[in-house]
């Protein structure tokens, strides 16, 4: 009997879903069964019959309790939890840092469970990397949505009337995320600046056609980690970055933050001081709102006025990309899922000694498995904590998400001569 996956419709404010037509007929190639619960695509402009054409049947969220894989896009709540039967897969952008409640909740149930955003960044897992796929989407928006509340055009003008300057965009953190946002603000004409405190990202920046700007001096040859991720520098290197960056930004029409770091609140990168030395109109845009924000003042889900700049701070930004976001994590999730089926018995199982599964795992056989968030999670079940209180981050980033980042983490690999934003060595 063939393994029945369900794809669920996402809750409210995520328009998002887990699975593509395209994917759907993939994962029926490979011997699954696939149920989509009714309008569970609809937000992202896929219609219930792309999905029966496909090879899925259209069913309810009672479905759930049948299946034996559950493809989401964020980490189930309490409610969906209770009707997924023991011993169920479940796939997910999980965010577990600092909900260990909600993993314990999932270890109880009997869930199997792997958070996609853990992914380890080696070659093989590239197709496999949500993180990224997401990130590049919430840097293209973030461009999108400052030049929308901007009440100037980007690109230099040169009419019969006199001439319109290009503006000048400044992006803090190049990871995904920020360099996506470089090389959007650059097709559309700014004049773009770019800061990042890790040495690789300075090649990538200038690879697209960006100006980096940093305190380049021992502290920074050296902050980034073997695993390309940055590092929490000194307290007097973040005053001297931070002095740079205030005069820099007084000249600045937009302002796009991304830095985020794995696991902590996002670090304050622009304060209302900051701000305040900003001209008449400018915009700025926190794509690390849902993390704390690196923008002093930024709201979750809004758009707010600070110091008289126009303060973006919209979460779930790659959701505002929908139809794209969900046909790229749709593809991530069916590579990895690919890894576990056997093509010429078409069975699904769990390698546990693969070390995609090491790296994602967080929960099987009613423990919290992973290394990172079990003692955690035992502590939270001696106090234990209603998992549905502490929503889940949609990103990555993207962002997370990154993300970097709605938003992703920034790491980085060695950079290649050329950067562009959707390779993964530019992470």
């Amino acid at each position: 009997m063939a393994n029945m996956i369900f794809i669920p419709r996402e809750g409210e404010g995520e328009r998002r879903v887990a699975a593509s037509a395209d994917t759907v007929k993939r994962l029926t190639g490979l011997g699954f069964d696939l149920v989509v619960e009714a309008g569970a695509g609809a937000r992202s402009g896929i219609l219930d019959s792309d999905y029966e054409t496909a090879g899925a049947r259209i069913g309810t969220v009672a479905d759930a309790a049948s299946a034996d894989i559950v493809l989401k896009v964020n980490r189930p709540g309490a409610d969906e939890i209770s009707r997924y039967k023991s011993g169920a897969a479940v796939f997910a952008s999980m965010d577990p840092y600092g909900n260990e409640a909600a993993l314990a909740a999932m270890a109880r149930a009997g869930l199997t469970t792997f958070a996609l955003e853990l992914m380890p960044r080696i070659t093989r897992a590239q197709s496999m990397d949500v993180l990224s796929s997401q990130a590049n989407l919430a840097g293209y928006r973030a461009v999108i949505d400052a030049a929308h509340e901007y009440g100037r055009a980007l690109p230099m003008m040169m009419t019969a009337a006199g001439t319109v300057p290009a503006a000048k965009v400044f992006v803090m953190g190049a990871g995904v995320a920020g360099l996506q946002a470089i090389a959007t603000a650059r097709r559309l004409g700014a004049i773009v600046t770019a800061t990042d405190v890790r040495p690789a990202a300075k090649e990538q920046v200038a690879s697209l056609g960006a100006k980096f700007i940093a305190v380049e001096d021992d502290e920074f040859k050296a902050a980034e980690t073997a695993g390309g991720y940055a590092k929490q520098m000194s307290e007097a290197y973040q005053a001297k970055q931070a002095a740079l960056v205030a005069e820099h930004i007084a000249k600045q029409d937009i302002v796009i933050t991304t830095a985020l770091i794995p696991g902590r609140p996002a670090p304050r990168l622009v304060t209302r001081a900051m701000l305040a030395a900003m001209k008449p109109g400018s915009v700025a845009v926190d794509l690390a709102v849902e993390r704390g924000g690196n923008i002093e003042g930024s709201v979750k889900g809004s758009v707010a006025t600070v110091e008289g700049v126009t303060v973006i701070g919209y979460d779930n930004v790659p959701g505002r990309v929908a139809a794209s976001a969900s046909a790229l994590y749709a593809k991530n999730l069916f590579a990895f899922l690919e890894t576990m089926v056997d093509k010429e018995t078409k069975t699904f199982s769990i390698n546990a000694d693969d070390e995609l599964v090491k790296a994602t795992m967080l929960t099987q056989g009613g423990k919290v498995v992973h290394p990172n968030f079990a003692e955690a999670a035992l502590a939270a079940e001696a106090a234990p904590a209603d998992p549905a209180a502490a929503e889940p981050l949609r990103d990555p980033a993207g962002a997370a998400p990154p993300a970097e980042e709605a938003v992703k983490p920034k790491r980085t690999r060695k950079a290649p001569a050329k950067a562009t934003p959707d390779k993964k060595e530019e992470l």
